[in-house]
């Protein structure tokens, strides 16, 4: 099928470059003409493993081109809207992009009609694709469907080959089976059904990982006051079938493009609706108090940060990406800037993106090199660079050896076997 693809960041290009590879005669579009340049060379402007690789395979062989020009793609059987809905001043979803393509794709459709389907990809409220349909409701052979993405960063190639599910939102019989053959060939379990069924699939399936990750993060703390370790806990909660061991563990909280944005934005749907969601309101309360819990402890090794060095270690928001949108990380330098600490910082992708936001942080090439001197090291994104480290080493250089382990990735037993004074998250 001729497919086209609105939006190259993290959805759209990875989109894009799986329905290449799935067969299909794809076109990427793009209004910033720089990325387009770039994209046309092989060159990612995001950092996902495997899929600059991909890329360029599915340049080479002709399956995917990009343009700025929404008109190169006027033979298109299938529009994808790809591009983002940030979260607008008062928390909803900022639906500005999605509306400018649709409408764009519609002068195309009035300029030469055939059977098209406008599916929509980015993440939108509840309604929305029946909005899009009701806008569209003069053109003929344009219909429109849901299919809600589900793609981890640091994993997305290999989330758009081989997903978990393919949720597909759709009133028009013709428009699910457009939708079935897009993805023929990709094994996966299918949910056909309506488009504000599906577009609530994707909010509540964000929300109830988040509400995971934040019930695992408060219960560390009660935890830490009991002396339990958190990581046995979670292990032994995850055996249980009905839990599963996914998103079971605590940290510093979540980041992201779509945690932090969805979950305000669902709650937003439900107040517009007269619903109170609490449970969700107290997930993004513990989300935003943990770093500061977090450095709470860090507190307890060093009870004044004024002029000690501090290294942070991981700035992005997880590993496997240079993503730094909502990361606890920028909370964490923050803080740490404004109780006067010497801030040294390290992080494998991501560092250049922080030092615009943060340019009085001292960064450097490695792990080692930032806690060289460190009164504590912090450990915030459990990249192996800053996981895997020689631990002697690490003690000889260290002014203080303070460990504070925000990920619970570092071998406790042997550091504190090593020296070091060690705190994990609800483990001591």
């Amino acid at each position: 099928m001729k497919v086209a693809v609105i939006g190259t960041g993290y959805v759209g290009l990875t989109t894009a470059v799986s329905l290449a590879m799935n067969g299909h005669q794809v076109i990427g579009i793009d209004l910033v003409e720089a990325k387009i340049v770039k994209l046309r060379q092989g060159i990612s402007p995001i950092y996902e493993p495997g899929l600059e690789e991909a890329l360029k395979q599915v340049l080479e062989n002709g399956a995917l081109a990009f343009s700025t020009k929404l008109q190169d793609a006027g033979d298109a059987d299938v529009f994808f809207v790809c591009v983002g809905t940030p979260e607008a001043e008062d928390g909803t979803a900022d639906l500005r992009y999605v509306y400018s393509a649709v409408a764009a794709i519609k002068e195309i459709h009035q300029a030469s009609p055939k059977s098209r389907v406008i599916v929509i990809k980015s993440t939108v409220p509840v309604g929305t694709g029946d909005k899009v349909a009701e806008l569209l409701g003069g053109c003929k052979e344009l219909s429109v469907a849901s299919n809600p993405e589900f793609l981890r960063e640091g994993n997305a190639l290999f989330d758009a080959l081989t997903p978990s599910r393919i949720v597909i939102g759709a009133s028009e019989p013709k428009t699910r089976e457009i939708m079935e053959e897009l993805y023929k060939g990709v094994n996966a379990p299918r949910v056909v059904t309506t488009r504000a069924n599906a577009e609530l699939i994707k909010y509540a399936s964000n929300a109830f990982l988040a509400t995971r990750i934040s019930f695992m993060n408060e219960l560390s703390r009660l935890s830490a006051a009991l002396g339990t370790d958190m990581v046995t806990i979670a292990h032994g909660m995850g055996l249980d079938s009905r839990i599963g061991p996914e998103f079971l563990r605590a940290g510093v909280g979540y980041g992201g493009s779509c945690f932090p944005k969805d979950t305000i934005a669902l709650l937003q749907l439900a107040s517009q609706n007269g619903i109170s969601l609490s449970i969700l309101e107290q997930v993004r309360k513990v989300n935003a108090t943990q770093p500061v819990w977090f450095l709470e402890q860090l507190q307890k090794f060093v009870p004044d940060c004024r002029g000690k060095r501090i290294a942070v270690l991981g700035l992005a928001f997880k590993p496997d990406t240079d993503d730094i949108r909502e990361a606890p990380s920028l909370s964490i330098l923050k803080a740490l800037e404004e109780k006067g600490a010497a801030v040294f910082a390290y992080d494998p992708i991501a560092a250049d993106t922080v030092r615009q936001k943060f340019p009085n942080v001292s960064y450097t090439n490695t792990a080692d090199e930032a806690v060289q001197g460190a009164h504590a090291a912090l450990l915030i994104t459990e990249w192996k660079e800053c996981v895997q480290l020689d631990w002697a080493k690490i003690y000889q250089g260290m002014a203080q050896p303070v460990l504070l382990d925000g990920r619970n990735a570092w071998p406790a037993e042997i550091v504190k076997q090593a020296g070091f004074q060690y705190c994990g998250v609800g483990r001591s």
